[in-house]
């Protein structure tokens, strides 16, 4: 199985946060990596590239709570709602669903996948603070806090059992009043009189040129660069030997799956069968906006998560549950951009026609597990084979420490916390 002294040629499927991640980690136990992937290092292609920019301790709070169940009809039947269902898609989504309803159908059962959820998210600020810096891109990771906004104590105090599970894990927020809010957010509505503001939160400025310059970094410190797409594994005597790729084989004895939503496949010829589904996700960029807003801001009637990055103001959020290969439906996208034109007056005032002028919009595939946890270990039909794929809303937070865990695994030592949560064969 090899040791902690031994080098390995490990391919590292994907270049999102997490596959890259993985690269570096590998690279600083000294094995020799190459990294396998079509698109550009946080190209569009990636949800690294799209997502919200949020590096928060808080996102502990799995998709699926109790009672969930009650609201499936609605989700089904309102167009407009945070998170909706393609009725065509209901087939095919059927299984993954009642896995996901059962996930938190009870408070024990989401308590321990915040507990999960919290091993990985509870130092990502500070870990990628350290990794930015490392990488030359130190000013791209932004430790301002980040703001949870409601209309009052009472909407804040609906939300009671998902604010349980961040204080049981160690999270920590000051609350604001009205006057506070609109003395630290002046762009924001005064209709929010009431925040949770989480001040060991942080963003990232730019998640696709991040990703993109931290591969720089890999490269830079001898990783190297495959422009191709991941097919299977050529094993001898149950060994991992090669890589199949549409390039040819690349020689390794040692792969890690971190191709997000593509990395379902794979994982079957690695001898699991994960219930993963895509999550999509939309937001819009508005470039040049009219107001810079100090904190990133997560407004609770859109559960949408608004930051000024370096590209403009990104609205992102939004849940839809359809098949990948299902085109974009782009009134998700719209339904961001509304809300924002209610969230801040400076956007209201512009006319339809100069914001339209502004907006770029985006739509890419989270790759969910039902139980709302990453899949990160061994693979049962191969030793040399790991897993490190379906973060969900975590990804951009949580790859640091899930690239470090997968390094540990491959160079034999034992991960600094226990991996059973996230085990591949949870699902068999």
């Amino acid at each position: 199985m090899g040791s902690e002294n031994s080098s390995r040629r490990v391919a590292v499927i994907g270049a999102g946060i997490v596959g890259i991640c993985c690269a570096i980690e590998l690279l600083r136990d000294g094995h020799e990596v190459t990294v396998i992937e079509p698109g550009a290092p946080g190209g569009e292609q990636s949800a690294s590239f799209g997502n919200g920019a949020w590096i928060s301790p808080a996102s502990v709070v799995p998709m699926s709570m109790p009672g969930l169940w009650k609201k499936v009809p609605g989700y089904l039947l309102d167009p407009d709602g945070p998170l909706t269902i393609r009725w065509s898609a209901l087939p095919a989504l059927w299984p993954w669903l009642l896995r996901f309803l059962r996930a938190g159908a009870t408070v024990a059962r989401v308590q321990a996948t915040a507990r999960a959820l919290s091993a990985l998210l509870h130092d990502a600020p500070r870990r990628h603070a350290r990794l930015a810096q490392e990488a030359g891109v130190a000013e791209m990771i932004v430790q301002r806090g980040l703001l949870y906004a409601f209309p009052d104590r009472a909407a804040f105090e609906t939300e009671a059992l998902a604010w349980q599970l961040r204080r049981d894990n160690g999270v920590q927020w000051q609350e604001w009043d009205a006057d506070v809010m609109a003395a630290r957010l002046p762009p924001l509505s005064r209709r929010y009189r009431f925040g949770a503001w989480v001040h060991e939160g942080a963003h990232c400025l730019d998640p696709g040129r991040y990703v993109a310059a931290l591969a720089r970094h890999a490269l830079a410190r001898g990783a190297r660069w495959q422009p191709a797409q991941a097919r299977g594994f050529t094993l001898h005597a149950d060994r991992l030997a090669a890589l199949q790729t549409d390039a040819g084989e690349v020689p390794c004895d040692g792969a890690v799956i971190a191709a997000g939503i593509g990395s379902r496949a794979l994982a079957r010829a690695a001898g699991e069968r994960i219930p993963m589904q895509s999550e999509r996700g939309y937001h819009v960029v508005l470039s040049d906006p009219p107001f810079e807003l100090p904190i990133p801001v997560m407004p609770s009637d859109g559960k949408m998560g608004h930051a000024c990055l370096s590209g403009g103001l990104r609205l992102s959020g939004q849940v839809e549950l359809a098949t990948v290969q299902a085109p974009p439906n782009w009134r998700r996208a719209d339904i961001l951009l509304r809300h924002a034109r209610a969230s801040y007056g400076a956007l209201a005032a512009l006319t339809p026609d100069a914001l339209e002028k502004r907006a770029l919009r985006w739509m890419g595939h989270r790759p969910s597990t039902p139980d709302g946890r990453p899949v990160l270990g061994r693979a049962s039909a191969c030793p040399d084979i790991f897993h490190a794929f379906g973060h969900g809303h975590v990804g951009l937070a949580s790859g640091p420490l899930s690239g470090r865990l997968i390094a540990d695994l491959i160079s034999e030592r034992t991960p600094p916390l226990d991996l059973a949560p996230y085990s591949p064969q949870r699902f068999a």
